[in-house]
């Protein structure tokens, strides 16, 4: 019923008002046109910018949510960071990234509270000290740190310690001790070595090791073995798994008015194929149509004597049809890219 003074009427209107749809905002864009199945990008991350910065990045150019990534990266750290969009993100889980290679700077003379020169120097040795390492010393120290090692990391990593980050707790005030981990450092290479005017000796490495392994942690143990302390303050990565730096992306820079028009198709024209991408990442194998459509219904078939995780594709046009793994001399699907009709 509507009242003597009209205050229904008013309600109602004013209802009605609120929910009217503004026009003031600009349309929403469509999704940038990606290949069948998307496929992976290899971005060169900037310095500051987290993992999960790139993520959002890629998400906002190509205007899509289906992005992820292999492998984070500290802020500090630059270099490669590999990104699956679209259904590739499917490839992420079976990707055989464990092998790794960083250039470096380590500066010895100094410790860190986080290893790496975001923390607070907790101790520093005498310029003497310093001045008194010679390239043999320094190179007979890298020695214990190469080969199969029980790490410890350190207590600012994203380990988690009863379902929390290890640097959530050291920030809230908790003394964290990790326990050491098994890694593999197969090469830890000494390039070259240089005085910063401070007292302190930087030198820059290269090494390849496997996933898990903490470059600062190598940092800070090689200067505690050398009697000086020691800290990383540059690290960058330049391979991860099969996949190099070389022609890696560097995401644009939105301007004042925000991104150019094109700049998600032309992100989007540096994806690398998920055929692509399995061939560099897998040992192949290629099947007929017939054992093709039998994949496709979730049905094995013949083993080819292949280990690990293999690509497989079908005779004729060359088309992905799934990842399979061997057992009991047959190949059953870990991952369908093509299903049967």
């Amino acid at each position: 019923m509507t009242g003597a003074d009209g205050s229904s009427a008013r309600a109602a209107q004013a209802s009605r008002t609120a929910r009217a749809p503004r026009t003031d905002r600009p349309p929403r864009r469509p999704p940038v046109p990606l290949p069948p199945g998307g496929g992976l990008l290899l971005v060169d991350k900037p310095t500051t910018w987290t993992s999960h910065d790139v993520v959002g990045r890629v998400r906002g150019l190509l205007r899509t949510r289906k992005v992820g990534h292999a492998g984070t990266l500290d802020p500090l750290a630059t270099g490669l960071l590999v990104i699956a969009v679209d259904r590739s993100t499917k490839l992420l889980g079976h990707l055989a990234l464990t092998d790794k290679t960083y250039s470096a700077t380590i500066r010895l003379g100094a410790s860190t509270t986080t290893d790496d020169s975001d923390g607070e120097i907790v101790a520093e040795a005498a310029a003497s000290a310093v001045a008194a390492l010679d390239t043999a010393g320094v190179r007979a120290a890298i020695g214990p740190l190469t080969g199969d090692l029980l790490q410890v990391p350190s207590s600012v990593s994203a380990i988690k310690v009863d379902g929390r980050r290890a640097y959530q707790r050291v920030r809230d005030g908790e003394a964290v001790e990790l326990a050491a981990r098994p890694v593999t450092v197969s090469r830890f290479a000494l390039l070259a070595e240089h005085h910063d005017g401070d007292g302190h000796l930087d030198l820059e490495v290269e090494v390849d090791c496997t996933t898990g392994t903490y470059i600062r942690a190598l940092a800070r143990d090689l200067g505690a073995a050398l009697g000086v302390g020691g800290h990383l303050t540059r690290l960058r990565r330049t391979r991860v798994g099969p996949f190099s730096l070389d022609g890696a992306l560097t995401l644009p820079v939105a301007g004042p008015d925000g991104d150019a028009p094109d700049a998600g198709d032309r992100v989007a024209a540096e994806l690398l194929a998920a055929a692509d991408a399995v061939r560099l990442a897998f040992a192949t194998r290629t099947v007929s149509a017939e054992e093709a459509t039998d994949l496709g219904h979730g049905r094995s078939v013949p083993a080819a004597g292949l280990p690990g995780v293999v690509g497989v594709f079908r005779a004729g046009d060359d088309a992905l049809i799934a990842l399979v793994r061997e057992d009991a001399g047959r190949a059953r699907s870990v991952l369908g890219w093509q299903t049967a009709g």
